[in-house]
């Protein structure tokens, strides 16, 4: 199962694989030769770069760069250390990069090359997940918990109101409760659910990822008791998700008659 990953058009974006600055080498305009830039990969296999590393979420990328099927591999024909090439699956056009150091080129080799040859896993609890994504909020039978969250990201005091529905471990995101389908939603397994207090002094709850791969992320319902109506219903809906191996180590470490058929 692929834990906290993102369904379409949501908001639980990983943070990307690889980041940092990379000199890119161009034959166009005036100045003609090597431009520092700073470089994004995303983990939908997009390399992103912009002018300067405060760009980032601020401005658009000059490009985005599509890594799927793409050729990565080093280039010693400039007689320059640590230089790569990149071309993608179009084959219209080839990216030279060059790094700082050796171990810098490695870095970015190795995140590029799993990027232009991705891994596909599909789950059935997956095929449902994005199958209810389609659905009118109303239309998922049985929700664990449904109502107003607002989002926040943390870092600012800007919170965005999402109609919310709660199933199996996903929550479900809605412009409105009139909505025809879900704007997005987040895979919660793995997820840690607290109590916090942000800048304002108002109560959140926090989303706390099972790695540093994930976003946090910050919610609140309409008060304090719709707070931990939603808490109670996060943590149950998470703690029914349990590792296959930890699942089989629990069943071994039951009492000898609760095992017998």
């Amino acid at each position: 199962m692929v834990v906290g990953s993102d369904i379409s058009r949501c908001p639980n974006t990983p943070r990307p694989t690889c980041r940092g600055y990379l000199h890119k080498r161009t034959h166009s305009g005036f100045v003609k030769g090597w431009r520092k830039r700073w470089f994004v990969l995303k983990h939908d296999g997009c390399l992103h770069y912009y002018r300067h590393k405060k760009d980032e979420g601020k401005c658009s990328p000059l490009e985005i760069i599509k890594l799927e099927g793409a050729e990565v591999g080093m280039d010693s024909s400039l007689g320059k250390p640590f230089v790569f090439n990149c071309t993608p699956q179009s084959g219209n056009r080839t990216f030279c990069f060059c790094a700082t150091s050796n171990q810098e080129m490695k870095r970015w080799l190795q995140a590029m090359d799993k990027a232009a040859h991705p891994v596909r896993q599909t789950h059935v609890w997956e095929d449902v997940t994005l199958h209810n994504s389609s659905l009118p909020p109303l239309a998922i039978k049985n929700p664990e918990c449904l109502g107003l969250l607002h989002q926040s990201d943390g870092s600012t005091e800007r919170w965005v109101q999402h109609y919310c529905i709660l199933k199996d471990g996903c929550l479900y995101f809605y412009a409105s409760i009139r909505s025809t389908q879900a704007s997005g939603g987040l895979y919660l397994q793995g997820y840690k659910v607290n109590e916090q207090t942000l800048s304002f002094k108002q109560s959140v709850i926090e989303l706390e990822p099972p790695s540093e791969e994930f976003k946090t992320f910050y919610f609140c319902a309409e008060n304090k008791t719709e707070n931990q109506r939603w808490i109670t219903a996060l943590k149950a809906s998470i703690k029914k998700w349990v590792p296959l191996h930890q699942a089989i180590q629990d069943f071994m470490n039951r009492p000898l008659e609760e095992t017998r058929m």
